[in-house]
């Protein structure tokens, strides 16, 4: 596999990959983020987080458009605009989900993975009534287009290095949020004992359903950088749910930091397995690896200590 290559090469093809790593990882983290919240702080198993982030990258198509349309003087920040409404808009449609159909669910796994599921096959047709059926790009601003020469061999693209930024920005806040703010408490002290918070006070519902809100609002944002990379079309979400679930459930449930080790690695490996072998294969050989570390330790790769 490496035969046909000097060190030279080598080096520069694995730098190359390990950037083109780090972006499919940044798209990958802020999925896994809102994911792990949903699933290892509440225990629900939403396989329409995908279309939740599809939303995220129609939002960011239409508010793209718009700005073209009627005000091109404001198209360069335009982008921003649109990770804010489409937070908003994942967000939003994540609270009427849960109120409508997940609180129903808690502690049915079984039957939420099969709602979960039904939704998302509702959500894609939606969008394929509502969008169409052709996949559809988002045009950049100028200041996104472009790439940064590293070395002689060596280019970063610059829209790379702001989904990077953004995922950077997005993990500092959600762990401010967890871990040092009311709300967090509130979270992660329904998530140790539903019944005990209910008991001092704290409104159970309530928090699921921002909880809720907060994880496919992220989802949405992912949506965003998503367009970035790739175009977008009514089951764009369903290529990623699977490799998400297996990040969450590698770097440990509830664990932000087994979430960032665990959409690094699986990214890193793929990006670089993809430039030697097929995409297919490269996803073969990256699950098999998960698969057999999970055997040795079933739990992840980190772990909370929660008492039941």
């Amino acid at each position: 596999m490496f035969g046909d290559y000097s060190i030279g090469d080598l080096g520069a093809i694995f730098a190359m990959q390990g950037f083109a790593g780090l972006i499919l990882f940044s798209v990958y983290l802020l999925m896994a983020l809102g994911l792990a919240i949903i699933f290892g702080q509440m225990g629900v198993i939403n396989m329409a987080h995908g279309e939740f982030m599809i939303l995220g990258a129609y939002v960011t198509y239409l508010c793209s458009t718009f700005f073209q349309s009627y005000l091109p003087s404001l198209f360069p920040i335009s982008f921003f605009v649109a990770m804010g409404l489409a937070f908003l808009a994942s967000g939003a449609m994540g609270m009427l989900v849960e109120w409508g159909l997940i609180r129903f669910l808690y502690k049915r796994p079984l039957d939420t993975l099969l709602a979960t599921w039904g939704l998302s096959l509702i959500l894609q047709q939606a969008y394929r009534s509502i969008f169409g059926a052709r996949e559809v790009g988002v045009e950049l601003p100028a200041w996104l287009i472009g790439s940064v020469q590293v070395t002689d061999t060596i280019e970063v693209p610059i829209n790379g290095l702001f989904v990077m930024a953004v995922t950077i920005l997005i993990t500092c806040a959600v762990a401010l949020l967890i871990f040092r703010s009311r709300f967090g408490q509130q979270v992660r002290a329904v998530m140790a004992n539903r019944a005990m918070a209910g008991a001092v006070g704290i409104d159970t519902e309530k928090v699921d359903r921002y909880t809720f809100g907060l994880g496919c609002g992220i989802a949405g944002v992912a949506g965003s950088a998503f367009t970035m990379i790739g175009s977008t079309g009514p089951t764009s979400g369903q290529l990623y749910i699977v490799d998400t679930f297996l990040i969450v459930v590698f770097g440990g449930a509830a664990s932000l930091v087994g979430t960032i080790a665990s959409a690094f690695s699986i990214s890193q490996t793929q990006s670089t397995l993809e430039f030697f072998l097929s995409g297919s294969m490269a996803k073969v050989l990256t699950l098999l690896a998960v698969v057999g570390i999970l055997m040795l330790r079933p739990q992840g790769l980190f772990t909370l200590k929660v008492r039941r």
